[in-house]
């Protein structure tokens, strides 16, 4: 449901144009969200159970992983998200092993605990120097594997996430039902898109959308779902907020609401383009598909400045500061606006957040100006510009 899950499939699809692609998954608890038409073997071994259950599974896994890459002959296999690295670098025989890196690692909050340290102190540093080529999908990744984990130089190349920016503008055209439009026309719309999750942060965004609502008429969309939706619906209802949940079949869709959670959509991009902005405050990413996308719809977009990928994308010219950003940076492609991860100055950055999109609401010039922006910036995400550079780096692995 996820970045990575798409990022998977664009990356089957893409690379079959010029390779034979086996997709491998460690097993079907789940449904495919994302079929692209390839080959799918499973390892057939589940997840989940006590500690020794996890660790007996985890090298079955690899066995399985290695039997599977003997039997297809595998030149090149390419792993996602970190348990699957782990895997395809224990597993590794004469095949090149390509890590892609889709996030942060060292600002990423599930990495905690004595688990958290094992794997930042031992396995990655270790595992790591095995792969034959490590791709990130920021630029601003790169010095985290080399600093932190130890990584060569050499083997690291950063290739960005691309997006389906043809599909995504088409499909984004269809119209909303008749009772979503109400509520687009009872006034401004802010939309977020991702999973509720904590690496999402969504919970300081209610905050200021609460505060907005003391200046001025709004509703604010949540596209997603995902284990923090109770605890969202919660805060947004101890802020005194009205809230709509789809998920909930008592609910009945009207403009008098204040929030919208919608749960998953297979189009999300027609609630994007008609929205007056799109606001993201994630504690950290990777290259943020669900902000690309929003830019690829022409909206104008808010977001922290947050590790990694919201610079890249909308301050490309720019490094990431010395100090955390804690005011408002109108890029050339989008705002970047103060991370809402910081205790000590998390009031004055809610305030910061309040006042710049209480600005944006008013400046039609200033949303039509940002929106043409992050429309043109997309061109430079598209599958055939990302996936030469994919090619031409699988290339010269196989050579």
């Amino acid at each position: 449901m996820g970045g990575a899950q798409r990022a998977f499939h664009d990356h089957s699809v893409e690379l079959s144009k010029y390779y034979q692609v086996t997709e491998v998954i460690f097993n079907e608890d789940e449904d495919d969200m994302y079929p692209s038409g390839n080959p799918v073997r499973s390892l057939g071994v589940p997840g989940g159970g006590n500690p020794l259950t996890k660790v007996q599974n985890f090298w079955l896994r690899v066995r399985r992983l290695r039997e599977l890459k003997k039997e297809l002959a595998c030149d090149i296999a390419v792993s996602h998200l970190e348990g699957a690295d782990y895997v395809n670098l224990l597993s590794k025989g004469q095949e090149k092993a390509v890590v892609l890196i889709q996030g942060s690692k060292v600002y990423d909050r599930n990495i905690n605990g004595t688990v958290g340290w094992l794997r930042k102190k031992v396995l990655m540093p270790w595992l790591y120097q095995r792969a034959d080529k490590m791709v990130t999908v920021s630029r601003d990744i790169i010095p985290e594997m080399t600093e932190t984990f130890g990584v060569p130089l050499h083997k690291l190349s950063a290739i960005n996430n691309s997006f389906e920016v043809e599909y995504v503008r088409a499909q984004s055209m269809e119209q909303l039902d008749v009772a979503m439009q109400a509520v687009y026309a009872a006034g401004p719309v802010l939309v977020t898109s991702g999973r509720l999750a904590i690496q999402k942060n969504q919970a300081p965004l209610l905050d200021i959308f609460a505060a907005l609502l003391m200046h001025q008429p709004a509703k604010l969309i949540f596209i997603g779902d995902g284990e923090l939706r109770e605890a969202l619906l919660s805060h947004a209802r101890a802020l005194g907020l009205r809230v709509y949940q789809a998920m909930n079949s008592s609910d009945v869709l009207t403009p008098e609401y204040d929030v919208y959670f919608v749960g998953l959509q297979q189009n999300p991009f027609k609630y994007i383009r008609p929205a007056t902005a799109f606001v993201f405050p994630s504690a950290w990413e990777g290259f943020p598909l669900a902000l690309g996308e929003a830019m690829t719809c022409g909206v104008p977009v808010v977001s922290t400045d947050c590790p990694t990928g919201p610079r890249e994308m909308l301050a490309p010219d720019t490094q990431i500061p010395k100090l955390p950003l804690r005011h408002a940076e109108w890029a050339e492609f989008g705002i970047l606006m103060p991370m809402l991860t910081e205790p000590a100055t998390l009031a004055a950055d809610l305030t910061c957040w309040t006042d710049t999109l209480s600005q944006l609401l008013r400046d039609a010039d200033a949303r039509q100006r940002l929106g043409n922006a992050a429309r043109l910036r997309a061109n430079d995400f598209t599958h055939q510009r990302i996936f030469g550079a994919w090619k031409k780096l699988l290339d010269s692995l196989l050579a």
